[in-house]
């Protein structure tokens, strides 16, 4: 959940009351929020960097604020003093238009063929006549920074732009270039910089390093000049110092370039809705014209509204309450979402606004009601269908073993789920297609590649970071592995497994014999070949030849045991013997 940090004195002035600490986290509580944090600037830094660092700090209090990660719409000051008071019936909804200039055309960006391979989307919009103070534009800049984060998913989706108007002239052209093609002088720097030195320069950035990767790679850069030639901004990275904003802008140009167009819609009508209140006419944003490469003219920001139709009862059966439909439409209201009851009276149309992108579905709506109402207020009754719970018979079995190898002196790992392609092959010694693993299509680190096959490396790793503690080392594990199956539904399979390991001088062959024997006694399975257990030689490359046994049960092969291949323990970066025991336990429920 983003959080947003506000200055409480002003957002006191800004509700047009005080609270006390409590009576406001009471009241974020009811409209969903939570109240996480008192605290200050200087206190942060205190905390962070030590007091010396902290003296000059400011000394006013902070409201840390817990958001939903969908509620772009409270994001920043404006936003959520809003939300507040359209819920404690301190004013209304506003209703936000598109209006068109008071003198001359439309602004217009031009969007080139060559921003078909980088970042092909752009929207844009002005917010004219804009009165700035320097809390407004502290507000005005966390927000960028906060959808940034947020919805557009770190400027991998949608970058932002916001130029002071009357620095620069339209129309303007959103194209791409050859980084070396490509110069201007970036926000507060005092040079001017290719493309490609810039991205040298910001490598050791804190900020903005960590956007280089999204175009660095490319053979285009996307740029926007406006008709003088003068760059704007080279998206996603850095805008142009000509055309910064400050507090006496009056007249703000904002572009957003995207690779996902319904996202730049939505952030476009964010930054407009969320501070076009500060305009002399309020709630009214000047359109702006994109010129698509087809030909193709739209006019943005879409500041769209639409209906939903929904009925009482829906809203009632699903929170577990019983309010009228003329009660529920006023509830939703209160959510910024202005709701009536149909001429009939048997349903609620809701209006949901640009600024509520969050709301898709009825249940979406349904949620908003009950968040009005009060999830405290909703009365507590048993459920209607009796049902007795019961534990699922494997992982009862799960933990009646786990609970007997403890008590045997082994002692329980639990490890990743997911492993590298080496881990379950080379280092094994096996084969990867014959492994039957399930490959993650978009591996986010080497380390987590493949749906483990067996619990064997995941043990052989905790034993390799425990190598110092005293000898020997017993450990074991109960959890799934996950298999290729073409016979399931989805492809793949869960198998339960334990696997145990003896790390010693001596390689414990016999610990390990002697621990399958005691699972065999606790799952109440004799010895012998035609209803019981036994072992029988095996060869497995994971093991040291003449050293392995597979295991039968009930004339089945469960699994197997042994000393494992001196290159086996060597590749996970072990110095002694160690014997192991990897059996199947479905089987035997």
């Amino acid at each position: 959940m983003p959080t947003v940090s506000v200055k409480r004195d002003l957002l006191f002035q800004a509700l047009g009351r005080t609270f006390t600490d409590e009576e406001f986290d009471e009241l974020c509580f009811e409209f969903g929020l939570e109240l996480d944090e008192i605290t200050s600037e200087k206190d942060i830094i205190s905390r962070e960097q030590g007091d010396q660092k902290a003296s000059e700090a400011s000394d006013v209090v902070l409201y840390k604020i817990d958001v939903p990660a969908n509620r772009y719409d409270l994001l920043c000051l404006e936003g959520l003093v809003r939300g507040l008071q359209v819920f404690k019936d301190k004013m209304e909804a506003p209703r936000y238009s598109r209006v068109n200039p008071l003198n001359g055309d439309p602004q217009r960006l031009i969007i080139t063929g060559e921003t078909a391979s980088v970042r092909p989307h752009a929207v844009a919009a002005v917010l004219r006549n804009i009165t700035f103070t320097p809390e407004r534009y502290d507000s005005f800049i966390e927000l960028q920074e906060k959808l940034h984060q947020n919805i557009c998913r770190r400027r991998t989706l949608v970058a932002i732009g916001t130029h002071d108007l009357d620095t620069i002239s339209g129309p303007f052209t959103y194209t791409a270039k050859a980084p070396d093609d490509i110069r201007f002088k970036p926000l507060n720097q005092n040079q001017e910089y290719s493309a490609t030195q810039l991205m040298g320069f910001y490598k050791t950035d804190s900020h903005l390093r960590h956007y280089l990767h999204i175009i660095e790679d490319e053979p285009l850069y996307p740029v926007i000049y406006d008709s003088n030639g003068i760059v704007l901004s080279m998206p996603p990275i850095i805008n142009g110092d000509h055309s910064k904003i400050s507090v006496n802008t009056k007249n703000v140009f904002i572009e957003c370039t995207a690779t996902d167009l319904t996202k730049a819609k939505i952030v476009l009508d964010m930054i407009v809705t969320m501070f076009s209140e500060h305009c002399d006419q309020p709630f009214t944003v000047e359109e702006a014209e994109v010129v698509y490469p087809d030909g193709r003219m739209v006019t943005y920001p879409e500041l769209a509204y639409r209906t939903e139709t929904l009925s009482a009862d829906y809203i009632n059966s699903k929170v577990g309450i019983n309010e009228t439909a003329e009660s529920i439409a006023q509830l939703l209201t209160r959510m910024c979402l202005k709701s009536e009851v149909t001429s009939d009276g048997a349903e609620i149309q809701v209006e949901i606004p640009p600024t509520r992108s969050d709301v898709i579905h009825a249940c979406d709506i349904m949620e908003d009601a009950a968040m009005a109402y009060g999830f405290n207020n909703i009365t507590r009754t048993t459920p209607r269908t009796y049902t007795v719970a019961n534990q699922f018979p494997l992982n009862k079995l799960t933990e009646l073993l786990r609970l007997d190898l403890a008590t045997a002196g082994f002692t329980e790992a639990l490890t990743f789920a997911l492993c590298s392609q080496e881990d379950i092959a080379d280092k094994l010694q096996k084969n990867l297609k014959d492994t039957k693993a399930v490959h993650i299509s978009n591996p986010k680190t080497a380390e987590f590649q493949v749906a483990r096959t067996t619990l064997l490396p995941g043990l052989l790793k905790t034993l390799a970071a425990n190598r110092k503690m005293p000898l020997p080392l017993k450990l074991f594990e109960i959890s799934d592995v996950v298999l290729r199956d073409e016979s399931t539904d989805v492809g793949a399979r869960n198998s339960r497994r334990l696997c145990a390991v003896y790390y010693n001088k001596t390689p414990g062959f016999e610990v390990i014999h002697g621990l399958l024997d005691r699972v065999m006694q606790l799952l109440e399975v004799k010895p012998g070949r035609n209803h019981g257990y036994y072992i029988q030689a095996a060869e497995d490359s994971t093991y040291f030849p003449g050293r392995c046994a597979e295991i039968f049960s009930h004339g089945k092969s469960i699994g197997r045991l042994g000393v494992l291949h001196p290159d086996v323990i060597n590749s996970f970066e072990l110095t002694m013997p160690c014997s192991a025991l990897d059996i199947d336990i479905e089987p035997f429920l």
